[in-house]
């Protein structure tokens, strides 16, 4: 995977993030049947984000110290 790919993954996902979590609060504080999907969803949204980001991490070059 090329770094190029991995940040426009990355990008992808954390705006699903935002969207996801967008849709969550219109949804309001009341019992809603959307609501566990929603959140699985996130849930599972910001780990694949969160790996994606470590995997980018470390694919870029370290500075020579």
């Amino acid at each position: 995977m090329t770094i190029r790919y991995l940040a426009q993954e990355l990008y992808r996902l954390t705006k699903k993030v935002e969207e996801v979590e967008w849709r969550l609060a219109t949804l309001g504080t009341g019992p809603s049947p959307e609501r566990g999907p929603l959140e699985s969803e996130l849930f599972k949204t910001k780990k694949e984000r969160d790996h994606l980001r470590e995997v980018l991490e470390s694919k870029k070059e370290k500075p020579l110290v």
